[in-house]
């Protein structure tokens, strides 16, 4: 295993003191050491149920025989930094991820990672840190938004806000319908509703065999 490196032989009893301190037992130590690359905020809808989901992949480590710990990258959502100065520091975090990633699995000798992911940049930083250690890796997307809803009309982000707005200069939509979308066009947790980026890289990397099946497509609810 990849994690003998820090947990095997006399010359690493104060690694092995440190991973005690983490709460482990020894019979944690003995089995393979499995990363929990978590993007949860509270800051992206698509993120915000991570907590729960996290608890449940942790459960299946165990289960499987594997010492789950749980680590954390940044997520930054493109729709709340879009507009601003903000939108600058999209892209650049994709390669601060992948930085991330390949640099706690190789400090700590990881054997193995689940990705917990969902939005524009950090389903594909977090596969790009992956592939350059290349060791055995599944993603998780935690699933799309719900549809928002206007009677019987389906409500989404964009059409329903960034082009709303748009609608409301023109005078096209009233004050009331204007604030009712704003509240109502994304309606629960989850990537925004359509193929934009996020959802659109859930259906490759489930595609491409990287994340376990339906992934893509099941609402974050």
């Amino acid at each position: 295993m990849q994690s003998d490196k820090v947990k095997k032989g006399l010359e690493r009893m104060p690694n092995r003191a440190l991973l005690y301190g983490t709460g482990i037992s020894h019979s944690h130590m003995r089995r393979p050491f499995i990363g929990i690359a978590s993007s949860f905020t509270d800051l992206i809808p698509g993120h915000t149920n991570m907590r729960i989901l996290e608890r449940y992949v942790e459960r299946g480590i165990e289960n499987g025989g594997g010492t789950p710990f749980v680590f954390g990258v940044p997520g930054i959502c493109d729709g709340i930094a879009m507009g601003h100065a903000g939108m600058k520091q999209s892209l650049p975090s994709r390669e601060l991820i992948a930085d991330i990633i390949e640099s706690i699995a190789s400090a700590h000798a990881l054997d193995g990672l689940v990705l917990l992911t969902n939005c524009d940049k950090i389903t594909p930083g977090m596969i790009m840190g992956a592939l350059r250690i290349n060791i055995p890796t599944i993603v998780v997307t935690a699933g799309p938004m719900l549809a928002g809803h206007m009677g019987r009309k389906r409500l989404s982000l964009v059409r329903d806000t960034f082009e709303a707005v748009g609608r409301s200069k023109a005078g096209v939509i009233t004050e009331k319908e204007r604030q009712f979308l704003e509240m109502e066009a994304c309606p629960s947790c989850g990537s925004c509703q359509g193929l934009y980026t996020a959802n659109t890289m859930a259906c490759l990397t489930e595609a491409m065999g990287l994340s376990l099946p339906y992934c893509a497509a099941t609402p974050a609810v």
